[in-house]
């Protein structure tokens, strides 16, 4: 299954009911269930980001709509990459000859 990494910034309304965020988080993980996914992590940060997320999706068209359903709330923006685990990096370098 596909792995995503999420960087995610508070919006001025996140932060106003910052202390929900455990709630939404538990959302967010629930959702990502129904989606066939699994949150793999999540890190609060210092810095640039407010929080990370590791998660796994069946497929882009899952993480989209999970997404899309996160920022709907307008709670966080996210800026969201796939990530390739070791095991796959190894895969993709082996591939090159």
């Amino acid at each position: 299954m596909p792995t995503y990494l999420s960087l995610l910034n508070w919006t001025e309304q996140g932060i106003k009911n910052v202390k929900d965020s455990p709630k939404r988080l538990d959302a967010v993980k629930k959702s990502l269930k129904e989606m066939g996914g699994e949150l793999k992590a999540f890190y609060m940060l210092q810095g640039a980001y407010d929080a990370a997320l590791i998660s796994e999706l069946p497929n882009d068209e899952a993480l989209a709509k999970l997404l899309l359903k996160v920022g709907a709330a307008g709670n966080v923006r996210t800026t969201t990459m796939r990530a390739y685990p070791e095991a796959e990096y190894r895969k993709i370098m082996g591939a090159l000859g």
